[in-house]
């Protein structure tokens, strides 16, 4: 895969999970960046200017959710059309601005560029007392948040009717952060399932040196669908009850479909990019 050649050709220890975790005395600083470009991750005819940036930001939050952390700041740099008119500008800009209320972070900068498409490379700057990775153990129970599939199928319909429900997760992801920061104390490895649960598998076994039993069936259709930005995770056996009692509190969906184990794993699913 070409994007995992490029990023080998930088050597840093800090390049391998959700996002970058920085030391400090007190609290880790926690440093999460995502692309989101015109005909490669969305089309204009499928969202509206506000829904552009909105997601931008989302799909960046679910990086640092992951990672346990929180954000404090954001950087934007944003490339638009010169015909882009004021309004169309002041509206996508509310997008970036909605999500930083509710998830209460300020941006501090960026840069912005005239570009014939819309491109947009949002940073986060936040903080967590406990980084999660992608560092998984043997014998662990592996789970997801939500529901999977749906994505790919409104993915698949988008393209042949060029047209998306508004109401779908391909327009608007649904973060588990509320879930997510309550069982943090339980869970060992994560990460948000941006290129389909199969190849976030395949990235923690890799990390890991683990393979996986599975004792529920997962279709290709879901083990394939990306774009999700649900929640992959494992978590010690006995701490089962506590992430069911904590996935009921707050309403979040969750799976719990196989063990870890001695091996490795390979995904069967095509690259969503390039």
């Amino acid at each position: 895969m070409k994007e995992e050649f490029f990023i080998r050709q930088f050597n840093s220890k800090y390049i391998g999970d959700d996002g970058a975790v920085l030391n400090n005395k007190i609290k880790k600083e926690v440093i999460v960046s995502d692309s989101f470009f015109e005909d490669i991750h969305f089309k204009k005819e499928w969202f509206s200017l506000d829904e552009i940036s909105y997601k931008a930001s989302l799909v960046n939050l679910s990086d640092m959710i992951a990672m346990n952390a929180k954000a404090k700041y954001a950087i934007l740099n944003v490339a638009f059309p010169k015909d882009l008119s004021l309004k169309e500008i002041k509206e996508l800009a509310s997008g970036f601005k909605k999500a930083a209320k509710e998830y209460n972070y300020e941006i501090i900068g960026g840069d912005t560029i005239k570009n014939d498409k819309i491109a947009i490379s949002v940073t986060h700057i936040g903080y967590t007392k406990k980084p999660i990775f992608r560092k998984a153990k043997i014998n662990e129970f592996v789970a997801y948040t939500g529901t999977l599939g749906s994505v790919k199928k409104d993915l698949i319909n988008a393209l042949r009717f060029n047209k998306v429900n508004k109401n779908s997760k391909l327009i608007k992801p649904i973060l588990r952060d509320k879930f997510f920061y309550k069982a943090s104390k339980y869970i060992t490895a994560a990460c948000d399932i941006s290129d389909g649960l199969f190849k976030e598998l395949e990235r923690i076994s890799k990390i890991s040196n683990v393979g996986y039993v599975f004792f529920k069936k997962i279709d290709k259709n879901i083990g394939c669908s990306g774009e999700e930005y649900e929640i992959l995770f494992t978590f010690n056996l006995k701490y089962l009850k506590a992430i069911k009692n904590i996935a009921k509190i707050t309403r979040t969906p969750i799976t719990i479909f196989a063990k870890t184990k001695r091996g490795k794993f390979k995904s069967i699913c095509a690259e969503n990019h390039f």
